[in-house]
């Protein structure tokens, strides 16, 4: 009978996240977010799925960034609120900014008097 010997050291990897100039987290090389993979994770995806979503990324990269947040559950969790109210006074200043508010109700009396005066 023979015994298995261990290895003498196994090779630990890291994720493969870079921020970008917008202080996102960016999957490799890619321009792929950490948020857009954990909306797909946490809306069911698995990571087979998301790596077809998201063809650029190997699938050991998803499951390295899945892993790294199930570790890291509260730090990730709170850079995704983070990320989620930056985008929302991103959206609202843009709103104020563009004169945004009632833009559909506006396009739509623009088509139909268009419409009518045909």
């Amino acid at each position: 009978m023979s015994l298995m010997v261990a290895p003498e050291k196994f090779q630990s990897t890291s994720p493969p996240f870079r921020w970008d100039e917008a202080g996102g987290i960016r999957i490799g090389l890619s321009r792929v977010t950490l948020d857009s993979i954990l909306t797909s994770y946490h809306n069911g995806s698995t990571p087979e799925e998301i790596a077809i979503q998201f063809s650029v990324l190997s699938l050991e990269d998803i499951y390295s960034s899945i892993a790294y947040y199930l570790n890291h559950r509260q730090e990730v969790d709170s850079y995704l609120e983070q990320r989620n109210q930056q985008s929302q006074q991103l959206r609202q200043q843009l709103t104020q900014k563009h004169n945004l508010v009632d833009l559909r109700q506006r396009l739509l009396t623009r088509y139909q008097s268009k419409e009518e005066s045909r």
